[in-house]
């Protein structure tokens, strides 16, 4: 019935033409299979066997303690996870477990797609297990996502997952629907997972927790590697082309110099060919400074920024790159 179900989905969506993509060279050998000239239903069909060709290790759910935690870790705090909908940061032994002798036990085992609505082996797929606090996890329960602002929410018969997540929380439920085949209806609406898609974009932690839950079951979250691949499947809010500079770039990351990086200063310099709009964010994609640089203003004032890892979005008039900053 889901597949019936889908395939009208998919065949009720106007597309338009899009350009082709292109995988960045580290990742054109894993998506060698895929066509990416393809658009809407094709690609789609295309990009799913290639995610369940590639998931060679099907782990079970008592697997996780194995690969979760070196997925969800905090990168400004290597022996801490971040855990999904609040944030926090804690000590990863703190999960909770009757094999686990630590205590205390104050984190367990977030299903974002939920467990008791899941009809196949996908109770034990990394892409969307996260980290939670105990209560939090036992407050959204099995209730849909749907749409709110600021932090999370209990929406009574609905779950709002935070500024900060929305985007993660999109990129999973799309995982689970290309691998799985499993229904946006039962979580929300595939329109919701659009937009928060492409406003909330990927960060360092899911960027890591792409390529350690890649090495653990070998295959990846292509929506993480380029939220755009949405938008040409499914139409809706643009997202982000993270590939869009191989192919209209008219500068380079060479082109471009950062420094000092890593840096203990309150002042970064940019050296660009183009006038370009710098916009840093923390390490959960929440937008933290924005500027301005050109050739003849160079320099940005970071004062404001904590010590930690963040991706910098460079943007012209044309292109968009980024790059990884690190304040000490």
């Amino acid at each position: 019935m889901k597949k019936y179900y889908f395939l009208l989905l998919l065949l009720s969506l106007n597309f338009v033409v899009f350009s082709q993509l292109t995988p960045p060279t580290e990742l054109q050998a894993y998506y060698s299979d895929v066509n990416f000239s393809l658009t809407g239903t094709p690609l789609y069909d295309d990009l799913a066997i290639e995610t369940i060709a590639k998931h060679t290790n099907i782990l079970s759910y008592s697997d996780r303690h194995d690969y979760l935690y070196d997925a969800d870790e905090d990168l400004a705090i290597p022996s801490n996870v971040l855990l999904m909908y609040s944030g926090e940061s804690r000590f990863e032994s703190e999960y909770l477990s009757g094999n686990n002798s630590y205590t205390p036990q104050t984190f367990n085992t977030e299903h974002v797609y939920p467990q008791s609505l899941i009809e196949n082996t996908a109770v034990g797929d990394l892409h969307h297990l996260r980290s939670c606090d105990i209560s939090i996890n036992s407050s959204r329960g099995n209730n849909p996502f749907a749409n709110s602002s600021g932090s999370y929410q209990d929406l009574g018969s609905s779950w709002y997952p935070g500024d900060e997540w929305k985007g993660d929380v999109a990129r999973m439920i799309m995982y689970l629907n290309l691998r799985y085949n499993e229904p946006f209806s039962d979580v929300g609406n595939l329109n919701l997972f659009l937009q928060w898609n492409a406003e909330d974009p990927v960060s360092p932690f899911e960027d890591n927790r792409n390529e350690v839950i890649s090495s653990a079951q070998g295959n990846r979250n292509p929506f993480i590697d380029n939220p755009y691949i949405a938008t040409v499947i499914w139409g809706g809010t643009p997202a982000e082309d993270r590939w869009a500079s191989l192919s209209v770039a008219n500068f380079s990351l060479d082109d471009i110099k950062i420094y000092p990086n890593p840096t203990s200063g309150n002042t970064l310099t940019i050296n660009s060919p183009e006038e370009l709009t710098i916009t840093f964010f923390d390490i959960l994609g929440k937008q933290v400074l924005r500027s301005e640089v050109s050739m003849s203003n160079s320099q940005i004032d970071i004062e404001t920024i904590n010590s930690g890892i963040y991706m910098v979005r460079l943007q012209s008039k044309s292109t968009t790159l980024t790059k990884k900053f690190i304040k000490r």
